[in-house]
């Protein structure tokens, strides 16, 4: 069946559920390349955030609903396509608007410019549309919008000359200035190595991808350890060092957030317990809008309460992810302005620069959050934090508070790294940043096959609105009983 020729403006049905939407051109020497994007909109015509860009450097939604597929170069053409399934589009998404970009010049050093929208199941053509320009740098071909509970599309050809950037900001991308040597990023930048989207994202040397599990999955032999510590009696927060220089405001924040600590290790009958406390930060694409909105920044002071009352040192390991997992400094409290300051900053990539060139200017122990990447690849960190406890033994069992805004795919992987883990010394303490998909994570509790449970997960809609005690409550509701029951069974 021939593919319905579209003029600009009109607009035809879709009975398709799942479509690919493929922008095309041809090139010779000198013309610019292209990229195509989607834009997730609301009825008001506005992205809910930065997350709601899909384009090569974030390239999957957090609903998995709409994803970059990528080019591909046949003869003397290009194309680079776009996936929708529109059935898994969330409610709040009225619209889906298909954008494309030239790097280097303009749509008009392009020839044969066109956009095809297909049936993702059968592979038959539903629609071309030819288009023509001149100087824009960026250009929407088309969209896809709901009307009377029927999706249609329609053929919108229309230009600008103000780039990827000047497009997205149209509907609601926050778009900075590109960054200087102090390390404030650009469009889009995330924080404490976040990478911005498509930095992937949100959302990372690092172990290659694990296998799916075996049916009986390999235990690593138990490091040798230090005779577990005796519990110490109950007793007030206890004092940390380096803890009496911090601002008077933090300090008091830090003060009372460890009196809550304590009381939520009370109230699930956990006083005196002790443990290695480790934290881990999401910093994919997705994440970009929490870690310039301060999100991230709270939360890792928040964290600290429960380091200063838990360990005995009171200093946090941490690690950040995306693509790849990189080891932060140590957090010790009485460098918690320097290390926020530092280390959970508005990053080093922007949406849409993608130079992998090493940022000038770096301070020590700062995290070229390039290297990181812009996807979720959850598991490569979990295994480099096992590695970390197996080759550092310690008196104390591990808690490790895991933050992510969603997006996981690598289902099996992660799976098998944590089956694995059920007979290591750490409980794995998930905490869902939003309304993503969390995949395994949420399912954990209910997979059978492991001897103790290794890992807790919740989520929260917008954690700067929970109130510390809850918050507490919630991270430390199932610490305590994995303690007991590891405790019995010689894992630690």
């Amino acid at each position: 069946m021939t593919a319905t020729s579209m003029s600009k403006g009109a607009n035809l049905p879709v009975a398709a559920q799942e479509v690919r939407v493929v922008l095309g051109w041809s090139g010779g020497p000198g013309a610019p390349d292209a990229d195509a994007s989607a834009l997730l909109l609301r009825a008001d015509g506005r992205v809910r955030d930065d997350g709601d860009f899909v384009f090569y450097n974030q390239p999957r939604h957090a609903s998995g609903a709409v994803r970059h597929l990528g080019k591909r170069r046949e003869g003397g053409g290009t194309t680079d396509t776009v996936g929708v399934d529109l059935r898994t589009l969330e409610p709040e998404i009225q619209r889906v608007v298909l954008g494309a970009s030239a790097d280097g010049g303009t749509f008009g050093g392009l020839t044969g410019l066109r956009l095809t929208l297909l049936d993702a199941g059968t592979g038959q053509e539903l629609a071309l549309f030819e288009m023509e320009a001149t100087t824009e740098t960026a250009f929407i071909g088309g969209e896809l919008y709901l009307r009377g509970g029927q999706w249609k599309f329609r053929a919108v050809g229309q230009g600008y000359d103000s780039g990827l950037a000047g497009l997205a900001t149209d509907f609601g991308i926050s778009v900075d200035e590109e960054p200087g040597a102090s390390g404030t990023t650009g469009p889009g930048s995330t924080g404490s190595g976040g990478a911005a989207p498509g930095f992937a994202g949100s959302g990372g040397s690092s172990p290659g991808t694990a296998a799916a599990p075996a049916a009986t999955p390999a235990v690593p032999p138990r490091p040798t350890m230090p005779p577990p510590s005796a519990p110490t009696p109950p007793s007030a927060p206890r004092l940390i060092k380096g803890e009496d220089q911090l601002p008077v405001d933090m300090r008091k924040r830090l003060s009372l957030r460890k009196e809550q600590v304590a009381v939520s290790l009370r109230k699930h009958g956990a006083v005196g317990v002790r443990a290695r406390v480790i934290l881990v930060l999401d910093a994919s694409g997705s994440m970009s809008f929490l870690y310039s909105k301060g999100v991230v920044a709270d939360v890792v002071e928040r964290m600290a309460a429960v380091a200063a009352q838990l360990d005995d040192d009171g200093e946090m390991q941490a690690w950040t992810f995306a693509s790849n997992p990189a080891r932060l400094p140590d957090l010790a409290v009485g460098d918690l302005p320097e290390w926020l300051e530092r280390h959970v900053r508005v990053g080093e990539l922007t949406l849409f620069r993608r130079s992998k060139k090493p940022r000038k200017g770096m301070l020590p122990g700062q995290v070229d959050m390039r290297a990181v990447g812009i996807q979720n690849e959850e598991q490569k960190v979990i295994a480099e934090v096992r590695t970390y406890v197996r080759e550092h033994p310690a008196a104390d069992p591990t808690l490790v508070l895991f933050f992510s805004d969603g997006g996981v795919y690598r289902n099996k992987e992660i799976e098998k790294e944590l089956r694995e883990a059920v007979d290591e010394p750490i409980f794995w303490q998930f905490v869902g940043l939003g309304r993503s998909n969390y995949g395994v994570l949420e399912r954990f509790d209910t997979l059978p096959g492991r001897r103790v449970d290794n890992v807790g997960f919740f989520a929260v809609d917008d954690i700067s609105h929970v109130p510390d005690p809850e918050l507490y409550d919630r991270l430390l509701s199932e610490f305590p009983s994995w303690v007991s029951e590891a405790r019995r069974l010689g894992i630690f």
